[in-house]
């Protein structure tokens, strides 16, 4: 890993242990660099340092990454990147190296019944970049007019001990709706505000036939589905005052439990099983604009 995300600091962990990935080393300590399978470059380092701060030497076979897991509505400086790097890794279904902000892991066994935990309140949005121009916050305004929704983050309400999952888990519906909507971009507000806290996520993001590509149809609410905000408000009321056909909604946790993906160490290690895979063969990302704004 080049340059650390974000400059924060992580744990390299144990790919074997965690994931099961085995005989995969993973390091920051650029001393590695020259004898390394491959070098993962995070986008947002890269637009600050600049391609003139990458690796000055690149031996022969050596695989260069693009990482990056914001959505193409806030990613810049794809243009100059053409022929650099040989494979992908992000959130799109397509990437060389595709890893999901979370998913759903099938259970050993299937449970014969579950405790749904007591919901006190209705609806909570948790929001952190307030922007007027977004679809979600318009949507928001004209929800707001048929339902109460308490909002936490820097516009709102301070969220309990300062944790998300503690916070939402009061609330039956958490407000899942994604900064800018796009193929594939399904972030942690689905994968850990919601369904982490066991609320009923109302997605606002993608259409409803790529979520099912990686839930349920039965585990999440869809603005598109209505004709307006205010026929959703009139059903999750109609939800909220019906417990048997809330229910319907945690039905597929029999089989499944959730997987939030584990920032950044899982991402390398999967390098480790996309090296393997993909052996010798040689391949060089020409058009990454292109590709990641389709």
């Amino acid at each position: 890993m080049w340059w650390v995300p974000f400059g924060h600091i992580w744990n390299l962990g144990d790919c074997g242990q965690l994931f099961n990935i085995s005989a995969c080393k993973v390091s920051t300590n650029r001393s590695h660099q020259l004898g390394a399978h491959a070098v993962i470059f995070h986008h947002r380092e890269l637009l600050r340092h600049g391609i003139s701060q990458m690796p000055q030497q690149r031996p022969p076979g050596q695989r260069w990454v693009w990482m990056n897991f914001e959505s193409p509505t806030h990613t810049t400086g794809l243009r100059g990147l053409t022929g650099l790097f040989n494979w992908t890794m992000s959130y799109k279904v397509d990437s060389d190296v595709f890893v999901p902000y979370g998913y759903l892991k099938l259970l050993p066994e299937p449970l014969i019944q579950f405790t749904l935990p007591k919901k006190t309140k209705l609806v909570a949005w948790v929001i952190s970049n307030w922007n007027e121009g977004h679809a979600r916050v318009r949507y928001y305004h004209q929800l707001k007019k048929y339902l109460p929704i308490d909002i936490y983050g820097g516009h709102g309400l301070a969220l309990k001990d300062g944790n998300v999952v503690k916070t939402v888990s009061e609330y039956k519906f958490y407000l899942a709706f994604e900064n800018s909507q796009h193929q594939d971009y399904i972030t942690e507000k689905l994968w850990r505000n919601a369904f982490g806290s066991w609320a009923v996520p109302v997605v606002l993001g993608p259409p409803r036939a790529n979520y099912e590509r990686f839930v349920p149809s039965d585990s999440f609410i869809h603005v598109n589905d209505f004709s307006d905000p205010m026929e959703l408000a009139v059903y999750l009321k109609f939800l909220d005052k019906n417990k048997n056909m809330y229910r319907k909604y945690f039905a597929w946790r029999k089989q499944y439990e959730v997987r939030v993906s584990s920032f950044w160490l899982e991402h390398s290690c999967k390098v480790c099983n996309t090296v393997r895979a993909l052996g010798k063969q040689s391949k060089t990302v020409q058009n990454l604009a292109s590709w990641f704004e389709s």
